[in-house]
């Protein structure tokens, strides 16, 4: 039986997004597609594993549409609660560059994905190893055999990983699907969720959007747009058992056109946080909640020019408020769009995790 599927439809409407039910979070104003796909250049590619007891996969996200080695993006690295384990945050975190595309998958998948994302870079790049140094791959993770999937199958292989990265297309489809296929989210079911913000600075149109792999939260903590959705859910399926500890993951990435140093996008990894507080999390001990952020708009040459400077234009301190609350608002919004979009699964042992769009019929109504 063949299990895998390859995501890159160009239809944003194959889900439904928290905007399709009414739900508008924030005041600003969304990107055209609202999604991470806003910001140009970037493109996202996902493989999704789905058979009974095998519930994973891959989603690959290029930042730029071009050779991303030869000139880095800069970059930042946040992380709230330290409980994962990814790849190569420490060299992003230490330079401040970004200089590969971007893997998500499972926590035990973690090596096979780098390993893949170094071959296609070396592919790509004859030089590293050979007349300049090595390369740093991005890897990000969340766990998703504590419920869903045979993780310790390790189905995920390095051409899964390799066809996400070469089919990737400038859309985002999200729910179950990809990286995102057997990860919870408050007991409910997670996976990709994504949205943006649209702004100006001066007479500079900008964007900053949000891809967030969510596996994470307790039902009752449940906020949607400050709605206490999760005890609603809870009085509904209050014969069932619910864990008694937050123990999942999130990650959040971070993508804008807007000029930034590294230490800036730190400061807007920083405000993610409050986004994904606004949702009901508690950042709970067992979470790995880690947060990266990207500017697509000072490219980095990897060799250094004659002169040994490079120019780069930043944003003024005083204007970074706005950059602030689209962060916010953008990841807010990227997890509830994952729970509505994010199908219900049925996966390993006959375990079920059903979507919030189950659930919303009998919890939309007039309130008396």
């Amino acid at each position: 039986m063949t299990y895998i599927q390859q995501h890159t439809q160009r239809d944003d409407t194959s889900f439904t997004r928290a905007r399709d039910r009414g739900i508008s979070v924030g005041q600003m104003e969304v990107g055209a597609t609202n999604s991470i796909c806003d910001i140009k250049g970037v493109s996202v590619g996902s493989i999704t594993l789905s058979d009974g007891a095998i519930q994973t996969g891959v989603t690959a996200i290029h930042v730029v549409d071009d050779n991303i080695f030869e000139h880095k993006c800069v970059a930042a690295g946040h992380v709230i609660n330290g409980f994962g384990k990814s790849a190569g945050l420490l060299q992003l975190d230490e330079l401040g560059q970004l200089e590969t595309p971007i893997v998500l998958t499972n926590t035990l998948s973690v090596g096979t994905a780098s390993d893949a994302l170094v071959r296609y870079m070396l592919d790509r790049n004859p030089a590293i190893g050979e007349t300049t140094g090595s390369v740093n791959p991005l890897v990000l993770e969340c766990n998703d055999g504590a419920y869903l999937n045979d993780i310790r199958g390790l189905h995920v292989k390095a051409g899964d990983v390799e066809t996400a990265l070469t089919s990737a297309q400038d859309s985002c489809p999200q729910g179950a699907i990809g990286a995102g296929t057997g990860m919870s989210c408050y007991g409910l079911k997670g996976g990709l969720g994504s949205a943006s913000r649209k702004f100006r600075i001066g007479d500079q149109s900008y964007h900053l959007g949000a891809l967030t792999l969510c596996n994470m939260g307790l039902l009752d903590d449940l906020l949607v747009d400050g709605r206490k959705v999760g005890r609603e859910i809870a009085e509904l399926k209050k014969h069932e058992a619910e864990q008694s500890a937050e123990l999942g993951s999130i990650i959040m990435l971070l993508i804008t056109d807007a000029p930034l140093s590294s230490r800036q996008l730190k400061r807007i990894c920083r405000r993610a946080g409050a986004g994904l507080a606004r949702t009901g999390t508690q950042f709970g001990s067992g979470s790995g909640d880690i947060v990266v952020g990207v500017s697509t708009a000072n490219r980095i040459p990897h060799y250094s020019p004659e002169s040994g400077h490079q120019d780069c234009q930043i944003l003024h301190e005083d204007k970074l408020d706005i950059l602030f609350r689209a962060a916010i608002e953008s990841t807010e919004e990227a997890i509830i769009n994952c729970l509505f979009a994010s199908k219900t699964t049925t996966g390993k042992h006959e375990r079920v995790r059903h979507s919030l769009a189950d659930y919303w019929p009998k919890l939309d109504q007039p309130q008396a």
